[in-house]
């Protein structure tokens, strides 16, 4: 029955190294011959093993929210929103101003009849949200005032969804395992972004900056068959509004007109038109995008999208009521198309023009993410290069094998034949370390690198209290076997003792820390855990395998 027993946790040991081994330097695809060549097991060992920005290079940003852009806009909106409820309710309102500077933001609606005020006010709440906003009333006017913990909370509010937004974006662009965090002050709207492996990162920020936000709104104009209303200049279309409520002047961009016919030949002039606010629809609103290519040229692709249920109702009452009128594709302030509208439509639209493959996927994905609450400034950057990952790595190497040398010839001068059995359990906990990270698609940093030499000491730290548990044992004149036994046994408690209190510490750092640090704490957390199984389970069976052979030893080389 003890033969039995052993054989079994030496298949254990055997199946749990084996797995260990592949998943260290085996290869991901197909098995090739070359694969377990030195330069393959390199190559395979690179690609398995998640390596981070201070190993393998990359780049990395610090991006602060631009909140006070957001503030202001916020007010502005608000501003429009109240002014165009209280006309939609035929109440005595003649125009509204704010202020959005200095962390003073307030609104002002002016009355033509003061007495009507709390009217007003009742028909803008009902459908202008003013919560956390101050409300007072002066005479003709109604001001709404937001106080400063109002600004920070909204504030606050503005980068968690920017956080939100950005990181689906990296999610979706395929950077692989990006460090994304909170940077600076609590109120500083900072935010760090370590991308691994990407050695160019101009594309990455324009992906992540675009605010993108889609809005359609109806062109002010007259009716098809005339062509859509533009103007030449902002000055023109400015002056045909001549103080019309609730209009706005855009930039149009042609996307439709034919290419210039050279290289040399100037591009149209801009020409600007003017839209309805608010918009029929949003960004907000949309359930669905996607770049679709119309000819299979990857210069001419477009954009698709569809609504939400709630949008698409919307959506739907306004086409109805307004056929032969055009609408305006914004996108970020500028029209990117001008649709005339033949029928109702529902569900789902388009942003025609020549848009590249990569650009019209790189919009989709910012589509379908959100819009970002407000512009992202880009305050640092960073690029590290592949040579000093390498660096770092050869560093981190050369520490540890130094590290394992020295713990190797001092177990086996000190322990001596016993040490032999202490440096077997060192070098799968190594392994196995490793492997759990690959398991985990951790990502391995140079703090990862301490944790993992840390862990070394850790584990030898373990052999050394159940060896001189043994030796007490023998000198007490106890036989080997039961030395053996009560080495592991009484010291079991105190090594499962220190390595709790560790892996707690650890997880504290790994649930409050940030990028190293958490690699650091995972390395260091693995290694514990491994350990358990290297120093306690596999050490013993190294040891009942030589009691098997000789049943009746007299002296342990201890």
């Amino acid at each position: 029955m003890k033969n039995s027993s052993l054989w079994i946790r030496t298949a254990i040991i055997a199946a749990v190294t084996l797995i260990g081994i592949y998943l260290v330097i085996g290869p991901r695809g197909a098995i090739d011959a070359n694969d377990f060549t030195w330069q393959g097991i390199k190559n395979n060992v690179s690609e398995n093993i998640n390596l981070g920005l201070d190993l393998r290079g990359g780049s990395q940003l610090v991006m602060r929210v631009k909140t006070d852009d957001y503030l202001r806009t916020l007010t502005e909106n608000n501003q429009n929103a109240a002014v165009l409820a209280a006309q939609e309710a035929q109440l005595p309102v003649a125009d509204g101003s704010f202020v959005a500077e200095n962390n003073n933001y307030q609104i002002t609606l002016n009355l033509t009849d003061p007495a009507q005020a709390q009217a007003v006010i009742d028909a803008v709440k009902q459908k202008v949200d003013f919560s956390g906003w101050t409300e007072s009333t002066n005479g003709n006017q109604i001001n709404w005032t937001l106080p400063v913990a109002a600004q920070k909370v909204l504030a606050a509010q503005a980068v968690t969804q920017a956080e939100q937004i950005i990181e689906s974006r990296i999610n979706a662009f395929g950077v692989k395992e990006p460090t994304f965090a909170r940077h600076g002050a609590t109120d500083s709207g900072q935010l760090l972004l370590q991308m691994p492996g990407v050695d160019d990162p101009e594309r990455v920020k324009e992906l992540i900056g675009k605010t993108s936000k889609l809005e359609l709104m109806k062109i002010v104009g007259p009716p098809n068959p005339s062509p859509v209303q533009t103007y030449p200049t902002q000055e023109a279309a400015q002056a045909s509004i001549a103080g019309a409520p609730n209009r706005r002047v855009l930039v149009y961009t042609d996307r439709d007109a034919p290419l210039p016919a050279s290289p040399n030949q100037p591009e149209p002039p801009k020409q600007y038109v003017v839209v309805e606010t608010p918009a029929v629809v949003d960004g907000n609103e949309l359930r669905d995008a996607a770049a679709v290519s119309r000819t299979g040229n990857d210069s001419d692709y477009q954009i698709s999208f569809s609504f939400k249920p709630n949008g698409a109702q919307k959506f739907g009452d306004w086409t109805g009521k307004n056929i032969g009128n055009y609408m305006a594709v914004v996108l970020d302030e500028e029209v990117k198309s001008a649709a005339y509208i033949k029928s109702q439509i529902f569900d789902s639209g388009e942003i025609s023009g020549r848009f590249t493959k990569a650009t019209a996927e790189d919009l989709s994905l910012t589509l379908k993410s959100g819009a970002l609450p407000a512009e992202i400034e880009y305050q640092e950057e960073r690029t590290v290069g592949p040579s000093l990952g390498a660096d770092s790595i050869r560093a981190g190497v050369a520490a540890s094998v130094a590290g394992l040398i020295f713990i190797v010839i001092f177990m086996l001068i000190y322990y001596r034949g016993a040490g032999v059995n202490a440096v077997i359990a060192l070098i799968l906990n190594m392994l196995l370390t490793l492997a759990g990270l690959i398991v985990l698609d951790s990502t391995l940093t140079l703090p990862g690198i301490a944790g993992l030499i840390l862990g070394i000491g850790m584990a030898v730290d373990s052999n050394v209290l159940i060896f001189e548990r043994m030796r007490e044992e023998l000198r007490a004149g106890k036989s080997v076997a039961k030395s053996v036994e009560q080495g592991f046994d009484r010291a079991f408690i105190t090594i499962v003792d220190t390595h709790i209190t560790t892996i707690l510490s650890s997880v504290i750092l790994y649930m409050f820390g940030s990028g190293p640090i958490r690699g650091f704490a995972v390395t260091l957390i693995l290694g514990l855990l491994i350990n358990l199984f290297s120093a306690v389970f596999v050490s013993r069976t190294i040891f009942m395998w030589l009691l098997e052979r000789n049943p009746n030893m007299k002296k342990l080389s201890i």
